[in-house]
């Protein structure tokens, strides 16, 4: 993975928003060592600002100003439904800059159109960027140079693992398997804890029976093999474990899975055309 400093050692870098993906990203770029006074935070919640210079070292301001002239690169990371605002009460104050947006749900036109500028990176990363575990998905808009993706993954590989695709569809896409899938997985893990409890065992110890369950099911996953045959492989004819995969699978399981993916997919499209004020 890309170490942040090699590729962005002067960068100057202002987010405007300074929430909880911010704070992931600002982490992850000073733990990588970037030096956190090069960053610059716009942030109007007061408490928030005292958290970032308190926590983070950064410089905060309360509403854009001069100083995001000298920003190299402009973090949007505010709620898509202020996005446009934002914008408009920033851009006076920007030079030319790689916009870099995180705001869920607006495509390249939008957002093109809203900052004035083709040189955006649309970013869709996942909550697990929290704990450097993060998954983030990128598209590029047309004016974006090599140089300029090389500076985006940068900054997005100091919250975990980020990729590329081709257009906003396809981000819709990684928006639907990785930005919801933790919850789908959350989801199993609290209805997997429920059923050991439902045989016998006390919370706290259906809950780390199955994390401890999960997170060796991962690391075998890691080594390569197909999904398929790992599964196989702990499935003995007329055993225990084919008696519960077939009743997940005749209740549907699979299938409500991919049913449960597509629905997010076609949601994330829906939602882009509603923020962008596009007719659906």
């Amino acid at each position: 993975m890309s170490n942040p400093t090699s590729e962005t050692p002067e960068r100057a870098l202002a987010f405007v928003g300074g929430g909880q993906m911010a704070s992931a990203m600002i982490a992850g770029l000073v733990k990588a060592g970037r030096d956190s006074s090069s960053i610059l935070v716009i942030e109007p919640s007061s408490d928030q600002r005292l958290h970032l210079e308190q926590s983070l070292r950064v410089r905060t301001a309360p509403c854009a100003d001069a100083q995001l002239a000298d920003a190299d690169v402009v973090v949007w990371a505010v709620k898509p439904q202020v996005l446009r605002q934002a914008a408009l009460e920033t851009r006076a104050h920007l030079g030319a800059a790689l916009h870099l947006s995180i705001a869920a749900g607006l495509p390249l036109p939008t957002l093109s159109q809203w900052l004035q500028s083709e040189r955006i990176v649309r970013a869709m990363p996942n909550t697990a960027a929290l704990v450097g575990a993060g998954v983030t998905g990128m598209v590029a808009a047309t004016g974006v140079s090599a140089a300029d993706r090389a500076l985006a993954t940068a900054i997005l590989a100091a919250t975990g693992h980020c990729f590329w695709v081709e257009s906003d569809e396809r981000l819709d896409a990684v928006t639907a398997v990785s930005g919801s899938g933790l919850a789908y997985v959350f989801h199993f893990l609290e209805a997997f804890q429920a059923a050991a409890e439902a045989v016998g065992f006390d919370a706290p110890t259906a809950r780390d029976l199955v994390l401890r369950t999960a997170t060796g099911a991962v690391e075998q996953a890691k080594l390569g093999d197909p999904f398929g045959t790992l599964r196989s492989r702990v499935t003995s004819k007329r055993g225990t474990t084919e008696a519960a995969l077939n009743v997940l699978d005749a209740t549907g399981t699979p299938q409500a899975l991919r049913d449960a993916v597509r629905a997010a997919y076609e949601r994330a499209g829906e939602l882009s055309k509603e923020l962008s004020g596009q007719p659906g």
